[in-house]
Formats: structure tokens, sequence, C-alpha cells
């Protein structure tokens, strides 16, 4: 591979420094520093900041460009997403920008892009995902909820689970069955439904980090107009499946791997509990290092995809090898953020908590501190989002191995 300075990338990537400086405000970034991958992310902090990148026509820039996207190359949205990660913006409403929208405008109707595109785009409208259910998490094929057709509506009944956001959602994509009589997968649909759609009981699930943006949905006669399916009947599977083709690098969390390993750098320097910096203790470094050079290797993996390097296996396979190795680094990395700290990271901070820290006249409670516990019991968690590793590992054994 021959690695040389791209001058128009470095360009570009000054612009959108310089839109990052000017637009993202002090007290956000500084609320996502402060947390993790998904903590106190407030809907107003979310859709606020997809409202001011939609100004700039940035808001997603994935999308193709009759719909809201950029045009930008595949390298030019790496560096704009690392960017953004870098500088600790908030959070976008993935379910909305990443999911739900790529969904309808691949395959929705002319009228459904209209209804579901703008909002996503604009800032103004949240997104739910309404996949998983009890004992139909990793075995989707397995789920229950059902739609049947009467007259011009659908009425939907069921109960879906682990449901991030549903609570501040306008609208969720729910995966239904529509038929009992066909094979599992063939016999699901996917549907746009209001959230605030009579009969749709939402229960926030409390966590032990504090938080709860995890949901429970119970759908109870729950009244969907016919043109709120997507595409054709029994074809949610295979909608569902092309999202993983579309999002083919995301879910390394390169971007936010980066950032964690800039923070661990900074870490190093801080004074423990006796006074001393943890650079100066060997086994630390070591594994700092390490760390470091598994996040060189995922990036490069990333750029090749992204760069259109021929690669001997299914994408698809390629998707879930890049989930396990980012996932297993989003663990390593918060492990030795919170053997850094030390007894510091005992400490639980909350919302109000947090906002009270100021580093300029509090150095033992310094700014790297606060919601890296919150981040360690999150990472947990990154083995099991988005499809298990034992899945993933099934995914790569059958589809490039043939096992």
């Amino acid at each position: 591979m021959q690695l040389a300075a791209d001058t128009g990338l470095s360009a570009f990537r000054a612009t959108v420094r310089d839109f990052i400086a000017e637009r993202l405000p002090p007290d956000w970034a500084s609320q996502r520093r402060r947390s993790t991958y998904n903590a106190f992310k407030p809907v107003e902090t979310m859709l606020g900041w997809t409202a001011i990148l939609h100004e700039a026509g940035w808001s997603v820039p994935h999308w193709p460009v009759e719909h809201g996207g950029t045009g930008w190359n595949p390298m030019q949205q790496f560096v704009f997403q690392e960017e953004l990660a870098l500088a600790d913006a908030p959070a976008q409403n993935v379910q909305g920008t990443h999911l739900a929208g790529p969904i309808v405008w691949m395959f929705g109707s002319d009228a459904q892009k209209a209804l579901v595109l703008p909002g996503i785009r604009e800032g103004r409208e949240c997104w739910a995902q309404g996949f998983s259910e009890p004992g139909s998490g990793s075995d989707l094929a397995s789920l229950r909820t059902f739609a049947e057709r009467r007259g011009d509506r659908y009425v939907v009944n069921g109960q879906k689970i682990w449901t991030s956001g549903a609570y501040h959602s306008h609208w969720g994509f729910f995966l239904v069955r529509t038929s009992r009589h066909d094979k599992p997968q063939q016999g699901i649909s996917f549907l746009l439904v209001p959230m605030d759609s009579p009969g749709m009981e939402i229960r926030r699930i409390p966590q032990i980090n504090g938080d709860a943006h995890l949901c429970e949905v119970f759908l109870t006669d729950v009244e969907v107009p016919v043109e709120y399916l997507v595409g054709e009947p029994g074809r949610g599977w295979d909608y569902a499946k092309a999202l993983l083709d579309l999002e083919r690098t995301d879910s390394a969390f390169i971007y936010l791997t980066k950032r964690e390993i800039r923070r661990l750098r900074r870490m190093l320097d801080l004074e423990a509990e006796d006074g001393t910096a943890p650079r100066a203790l060997a086994p630390l470094r070591l594994r700092v290092a390490r760390a470091a050079a598994q996040a060189a290797a995922l990036e490069w993996s990333v750029l090749r995809v992204l760069g259109g390097e021929q690669q001997p296996h299914s994408m698809r396979a390629v998707a879930s090898a890049l989930k396990v190795r980012g996932a297993e680094l989003q663990q390593t990395i918060t492990e030795i953020q919170m053997d850094i700290l030390g007894l510091k990271a005992l400490r639980r901070f909350g919302r109000e908590e947090i906002e009270q820290v100021d580093p300029a006249t509090d150095s033992f409670w310094h700014d790297e501190v606060p919601g890296r516990s919150f981040s360690a019991v999150y990472a947990r968690a990154a083995t099991i989002y988005g499809g298990t590793l034992q899945v993933q590992r099934s995914i790569i054994a059958k589809s490039a191995f043939g096992l």
C-alpha cells in the first residue's frame, strides 16, 4: 500500500474543523466529552446539532444528493465523521439518519420519502428501532409481533425490547410479522409507526449506570395505515439485511475508538492518588501502546474498504469482522481508562455532578474522570448490541469460509 498525503483531503479536513469550531456550542461538546457513547444524550441536543449541520447541508452526507446528501466520496465522509468525534460533537439520532432514512430512500414510496426524510435530515424528528423482542434478540427471524391487515390499516399486537430512546421518539420503524404461513424470514415486513399511536405503551428500563434510555414497547391493537408499510409485504428481512451492506464500516466504531485513544494518552500524564503519573508505570504504557496499535490496524482495515480495495470475502463477512474487532477494542480501551484512574473510577457522577466539576479549580477530579465509569459499563454492551459477537462470528464462518 502506498501512503501519501492527499492535499485535497487535508483542505477538506481544515474546512470541517473550521465549521465545527464556529458552530459547535462549547457546552454541547463538554456534555459529550464528560459522558460516553449514549450517556446523558438529550433529544434536544441530538436534533439541535442535526439542525445546525443541516444549515450547511451536512446533516446526512451519506445519503444520495437528491435526498439531501453531500456527494462526498467515502474518504471525505470518513474525515467528516472523524472530526466530529474528535471535537466531541453530539451524536445524531442514528436510528433516523443511518437506519430509517436509508431504508425509506432505498425501498420506500415517493409519499413515504416526502413524509419521512425531511424531518430526519432537518433535525425535527427522532426515530426508534423496533427489532428485538423478548426471546428474539439475535434470532430476529423468531419475532412474534404481528400486524394483521384490516382494510386500509394494519392492526399491530406484540412487544419490543431494548428500544433505545423510544420514550422521546416521534417515529419508530418496526419489523413485524404479516404472515404466519411463510418461512420465518419471508413473513416479516417493515412498518413505520408513529410512537404516539393509541395502544402504544413505552416503559423505560433503569440501567446500572443510572441511565434509562433503553425501553420496552408494548403494542396493543395499534392501528397503522397501510401506506406506512415500506416496500412489499414479507420483504422486511431483506430490507433489514440491506442496512448491513450499506453501512459496511460504521460497525467498527473507529471514530469513537480514535477519540478514546487520544483520551488514553492524555490520561497517562494525570496525577494519581499517590501523586505519581501513570506514564511512570511501564505496564500501563505498554497496554496503551498496544491498544493504539490495534486501533491503527482497525483504522487501516476500514480505509481499505472505503478505498475500494478488492476483498477476498463477502462484504457481509468483512462488516462482521470489523464489528468484532471494534467492539472488543472498545472494551479494552475503557478497561485501561478505569485502571489508570484507579480508585477515582469508583465515583459515580450524576448529570448535575458532571456539570459541577471544574478542572480549573479541582485538579484531582479532572476533566477526564466524569463519565469514564459510565463508559466502561456501557462498553460491556458493545459485544451484544447490533448483533452479538457469537452471531457475527457465525456470519464470518458462513459467508467467508462456507462453514
